[in-house]
């Protein structure tokens, strides 16, 4: 019987970059950090979620051969690939905050069906929305 997921990933093209966009501007924490020859399996969760690790997976050997890296590679730079959702307390406070940290804004803050959300980029071009939940109003 399975017990749940635990690592879901992204692809990036400079596993380092990535490592210090997510730690120092979005505040997760380093989780696993190993090599095995060229391979690097690189984990990150967010403080408030420890049973859960993104990993910051390079395309490349030993899964994928170059040609497919290449393009996986360029699906990301595009923003091809699904976004991923960071849910907040206050979007407008976190849009601010993350911007003086220069963070790239696909998209402002906007009210929508009662919740607030904000778009942006991490530095290999997967995007994100990042939601502050509606307020219960009962």
């Amino acid at each position: 019987m399975n017990q749940g997921i635990s690592v879901a990933g992204i692809y990036v093209d400079d596993q380092d970059e990535a490592l210090a966009f997510y730690v120092d501007k979005l505040g997760f924490n380093v989780h696993t950090d190993v090599r095995n020859g060229t391979y690097r399996w690189l984990t990150v969760q967010h403080p408030d979620q420890p049973s859960f690790q993104l990993g910051l997976f390079a395309p490349g050997p030993p899964v994928h051969d170059e040609a497919t890296a290449q393009t996986l590679r360029a699906m990301v730079a595009k923003g091809a690939m699904p976004p991923l959702v960071l849910n907040v307390a206050d979007c407008r406070a976190s849009y601010e905050r993350l911007k003086k940290l220069g963070v790239e804004f696909t998209q402002e803050p906007v009210d929508r069906y009662g919740s607030v959300d904000a778009g942006f980029r991490d530095p290999a071009g997967n995007g994100w929305k990042m939601i502050q939940a509606a307020r219960n109003e009962s």
